[in-house]
């Protein structure tokens, strides 16, 4: 850490400049010759981040930032939040600290947190930042996790990894093996230390894939934040042999919106034509690929086995996007020609050709207030649903 940036002139120029553009006040001279500039305009770009995404940090006094891309790559407050309240206990250890989001909100569900943090730099700036953050309750050790398990030697109610890409792995297929660290391989080893784990990976990890390389896995939470999907958690207990249960949850500023099911659990969905109402799973749902269960649970039909669209005559409180159907068209020549010059906001799912084709082929315009679906219904008929969001 360059504890220069902490003194009372350089922190009061980071927060008079929060809304600068950086590119040019980097063309500017630096005011403080005792000060690293680029570190200086680094804290005021990591900060400008932290100002949505860590509100705990932006509006603490004399936080130390690490580079814009390390905040950019935490966990944000509110996905923190949620995996703090699944789990709780006496101890729990961290085996991939990084800039400590998740353990912030560890804190208050354990008596005790060790961090644990291999770049000893960050390791500190944590340390620093939990001080200024008023949280008493957490250690900060730098240093390889495995090592510090073995030098502990302690029983942990909880352990939690966040295991990071090794960079020989880019571009092949994402597998937790590919990672650091190998979770799948050392698993034995951490049963030493807990009986339960959690784990954090990449929305891009197939489920499918994840349960391949895992076992004992109790359950999966897909968590969306405002329908896009920021992280899989896997909870792993040492003795569980059952089926996993799968939880979709889409994190917003008004609610929190679940659907849950067995994994390998068999459901039978209903099919049907499109009807008044036009129901659009969010992204954590989809990503669950629980879609018969989504027919079963909310008793909608399905327009097509691999559409994902749900549809219903009566209006349901749902976890997506609604729709009042308006129209539907036959997606052939003739009919189409009603849409050209158009403005529509364009939809496709289950349906042979790309948005920006079906743009030019159709002249169709971007916008307004009305939402098409091109997809495939029950009878394998390619149509356009014409639809008002709810």
């Amino acid at each position: 850490m360059d504890y220069s940036i902490l003194t009372q002139v350089v922190q009061d120029f980071i927060n008079q400049n929060i809304s600068a553009n950086i590119t040019q006040l980097a063309l500017q001279k630096n005011p403080f010759p005792e000060a690293n500039w680029t570190l200086i305009l680094q804290q005021i770009a990591a900060k400008q981040k932290a100002e949505s995404k860590l509100p705990s940090w932006f509006t603490t006094r004399n936080i130390y930032y690490p580079s814009k891309v390390s905040v950019e790559q935490t966990s944000s407050e509110a996905t923190a939040k949620y995996k703090s309240e699944l789990i709780s206990g006496e101890k729990l250890i961290d085996l991939s600290g990084g800039f400590g989001v998740d353990d912030f909100y560890f804190t208050k569900r354990f008596q005790n947190v060790t961090h644990c943090e291999i770049d000893n730099d960050l390791s500190e700036i944590v340390q620093h930042n939990f001080e200024q953050l008023g949280v008493s309750n957490i250690e900060c050790i730098s240093g390889d996790s495995e090592d510090t398990l073995e030098r502990l030697n302690t029983k942990f109610d909880w352990i939690y990894i966040d295991p990071s890409r090794r960079n020989d792995a880019k571009g092949k297929v994402f597998m937790l093996r590919d990672c650091l660290p190998n979770v799948p391989e050392q698993l034995d080893f951490y049963f030493r230390f807990t009986a339960n784990i959690l784990i954090k990976t990449a929305p891009i990890l197939d489920i499918t894939a994840g349960l391949s390389e895992l076992r004992n896995v109790k359950a999966i939470h897909i968590v969306a934040l405002e329908n896009e999907v920021k992280e899989l958690l896997w909870l792993i207990e040492k003795d569980w042999t059952g089926n996993p249960k799968i939880t979709a949850v889409n994190l917003t500023k008004d609610k929190t919106a679940t659907f849950s099911f067995e994994w390998n659990s068999v459901a039978v969905a209903e099919y049907g034509e499109p009807k008044t109402y036009l129901y659009e799973p969010n992204a954590a749902i989809m990503k669950s690929g629980g879609f018969d269960w989504i027919s079963a649970q909310f008793k909608l039909k399905k327009l097509h086995p691999h559409s994902h669209l749900y549809t219903s005559d009566n209006l349901i409180e749902f976890p997506g996007r609604v729709f009042a159907i308006d129209q539907i068209i036959p997606c052939n020549k003739t009919e189409m020609k009603s849409l050209a010059n158009q403005k529509a906001n364009i939809t496709i799912r289950n349906f042979p050709d790309t948005v920006e084709n079906i743009r030019k082929k159709w002249k169709i315009n971007d916008g307004g207030n009305c939402y098409s679906f091109f997809t495939t219904d029950v009878n394998n008929h390619k149509i356009v649903l014409l639809c008002s969001k709810l």
